[in-house]
């Protein structure tokens, strides 16, 4: 499985270098925070609708102990997505350093 460190990730924000940043949770956790630029994703049908498998993709979720970013991973990996990268900290990680969230509660 293929990382990015939050670093990076800000680094690539930053840049606004062409990616697709993909959060994998709910519409709940969603809409209550997410970070900026990203797009919604929570199941495969909508992954072939909004993400081509030439894009750079990063996928994340809550934080390094959830499991859906790691499925989001495999799946778009096994189904011929070719760049795909996983900000395992997530959420938790991103808030946790100051950095900028948007939604609800954010």
């Amino acid at each position: 499985m293929l990382l990015i460190s939050r670093e990076d990730l800000k680094a690539k924000l930053e840049r606004h270098d062409d990616f697709k940043l993909v959060m994998v949770l709910g519409d709940w956790a969603y809409r209550a925070k997410h970070i900026p630029g990203s797009l919604h994703v929570d199941d495969p049908t909508k992954a072939k609708a909004v993400l081509d498998p030439s894009d750079e993709i990063i996928v994340y979720c809550s934080d390094v102990k959830c499991a859906a970013s790691k499925y989001a991973y495999d799946q778009l990996t096994s189904g011929g997505y070719t760049n795909v990268r996983r900000y395992a900290g997530g959420i938790s990680d991103w808030e946790e350093h100051g950095l900028p969230l948007e939604g609800e509660w954010a």
